[in-house]
């Protein structure tokens, strides 16, 4: 008897095993974790003595993981989350306020310009710390902006204009505004994606919650604009594997390029974030979750979300031009607050502040500029190109979150703070 329910067991714990890879994709990382659950549970049914409760708590562990990788229905943007709470307030909790008020000192009159306005967590901050001051909050997301308009039309003093657009075309707004370079007493940037996108599975940048692959953080306003969808549908696995190692630091981009490209050919094409996030999954013989930097559980797919949202949206190429328009704007000894969530964001905004060419080599010393000795250069020249300084950083290491803060807000536990007042 017990022998017979041993192998009804495996029977049933085999074809669920194999639904599991049929859902999605049979490939050699699908045939390993099917080989290797089964024989995990053939050792256990054969090791210990079977019951019909052990049998049963078997087979419904293998019925939740095949639950797990059915298709969940997408959001109907008729009835989005955005559209739900248009009169509800979403919940933001700015990152690291206390040190980005005591950076900008602020000051009556002053005109500040917030690059990433998201869910106004710093500007209601600021607006409450200094009422009678004037405010540019621009942001790329509609939403965002929608949010700036009605936070603009509920104050009682001071000045606040909504504006929508990239970094890249803050120079424009600001010009519409009748602001003049040489004005703006203080830039802060909060780069990254805002909670309510995270929040709002229609956007297409969650991994825990399912939607439409888009990740376009301006939306529909440039209709042309490509979506997650289209580069992972689109691209062959060279440039697919150069976008993960580029833009996501994913050390098994090869073997994950490969796995997409396999995927779509054998069941179509990507049209939702919990499609990509499973075959992502599979590529690694672990768990769901992974552990990051500070030891805390991170997805699998997430460094893949990640590359894919920032070559969507060209956010490297869209933070350095908004650093260099920043900078032509500020006043002299004026003040830019940059918040970045990542390396790649990070190094950016140190080589500007520290005066390092983007594409200048790593760690190089002013003396390896002047090491070819059939080259002469003008004392002028080596004053004005390469010791001059453009910024003062205003701390030499980079600012990071408080523990109480993270400990009260997960999402900041990989800030950091650099600023760096105009020369």
């Amino acid at each position: 008897m017990a022998l017979c329910l041993k192998q009804t067991c495996l029977i049933q714990i085999k074809s669920l095993m194999q639904a599991v890879c049929q859902r999605f994709l049979y490939t050699s990382a699908s045939k390993k974790l099917y080989l290797n659950g089964l024989k995990q549970w053939r050792d256990t049914c054969y090791k210990h003595s079977f019951c019909n409760r052990q049998h049963r708590a078997c087979v419904n562990k293998f019925k939740h993981v095949h639950s797990s990788v059915k298709t969940e229905s997408l959001v109907d943007e008729h009835n989005s989350p955005e559209n739900k709470q248009s009169k509800k307030e979403v919940e933001h909790v700015p990152v690291m306020v206390t040190e980005v008020l005591e950076l900008l000192q602020l000051k009556e009159g002053q005109l500040i310009v917030d690059m990433t306005f998201g869910g106004g967590g710093h500007a209601k901050e600021i607006l409450k710390h200094t009422p009678n001051i004037n405010y540019v909050a621009s942001d790329r997301d509609s939403f965002a902006y929608n949010k700036a308009v009605e936070l603009a039309a509920s104050l009682n003093c001071g000045k606040m204009w909504p504006v929508l657009g990239r970094f890249s075309e803050i120079s424009t707004n600001l010009h519409n505004l009748g602001i003049q370079p040489g004005q703006v007493d203080a830039f802060l940037f909060d780069l990254g994606t805002s909670s309510f996108q995270f929040d709002f599975p229609h956007r297409g940048f969650s991994l825990s919650k399912n939607g439409p692959l888009d990740m376009r953080m301006d939306g529909n306003r440039f209709p042309d604009q490509p979506t997650a969808a289209d580069v992972v549908n689109t691209l062959d696995v060279a440039d697919i594997e150069h976008i993960l190692h580029k833009y996501g630091e994913e050390k098994k981009s090869k073997l994950i390029a490969h796995a997409i490209v396999e995927a779509r050919y054998a069941y179509g094409k990507f049209t939702h974030t919990k499609q990509l996030a499973e075959v992502v999954q599979n590529v690694f013989n672990s768990d769901v979750f992974r552990q990051d930097k500070l030891s805390r559980p991170a997805h699998l797919a997430t460094k893949t979300f990640q590359a894919l949202r920032i070559f969507v949206n060209d956010e490297l190429n869209e933070i350095n031009n908004g650093l260099h328009i920043a900078r032509h704007y500020l006043k002299s000894n004026g003040i830019c607050v940059v918040i970045s969530f990542h390396s790649l964001e990070d190094r950016i905004v140190k080589r500007h502040f520290h005066d390092i060419d983007m594409d200048q080599e790593s760690n190089i010393t002013l003396h390896h500029h002047f090491r070819n000795a059939n080259l002469t250069f003008d004392m002028d020249v080596v004053k004005n190109d390469y010791l001059k300084k453009l910024w003062e950083p205003v701390s030499r290491k980079v600012l990071e979150p408080t523990e109480e803060e993270i400990q009260s807000n997960a999402r900041s536990r990989s800030a950091k703070l650099r600023a760096a007042i105009k020369l």
